[in-house]
């Protein structure tokens, strides 16, 4: 099997591919990048957690133009993940209101993004239909 490497840092591969999020001790929110202080309660104590990979289509665009290079259309959307919104893209499905809907139930899906000249997969994560 080739090597990978996420393409995020809150991306955790693996037999079971999950999220994980900065969650601020005092007030619960969660961030997905480093923080030295909570944007809600300035806190500055922080625990790792492990995000949901189950979850509901909360909001979306088709997206039907973009730069260069950039194959269009894609389904851009929020998902929340038990709680926790991530912004990621519909994937595995055809970006269309007859398969992408509001309210519709999603899971966590990884898929390879590019490889380099050593075979080494950069791998990514985005939202598929739960049928």
């Amino acid at each position: 099997m080739a090597k990978q490497i996420p393409y995020v840092d809150y991306l955790v591969l693996g037999d079971q591919p999950h999220l994980v999020a900065n969650e601020c001790s005092g007030c619960g929110a969660r961030f997905f990048d480093r923080r030295n202080a909570c944007a809600h309660c300035f806190g500055t104590e922080f625990r790792t957690v492990d995000i949901a990979t189950d979850g509901e289509l909360r909001s979306f665009s088709i997206v039907t133009f973009a730069a260069p290079g950039v194959q269009v259309p894609f389904v851009s959307s929020i998902v929340d993940l038990g709680g926790t919104s991530v912004r990621g893209n519909v994937i595995n499905t055809p970006p269309d209101p007859d398969h992408v809907t509001l309210g519709m139930k999603v899971r966590l899906a990884t898929y390879v993004v590019g490889t380099d000249d050593e075979g080494t997969e950069a791998v990514n994560f985005g939202f598929e239909p739960v049928l």
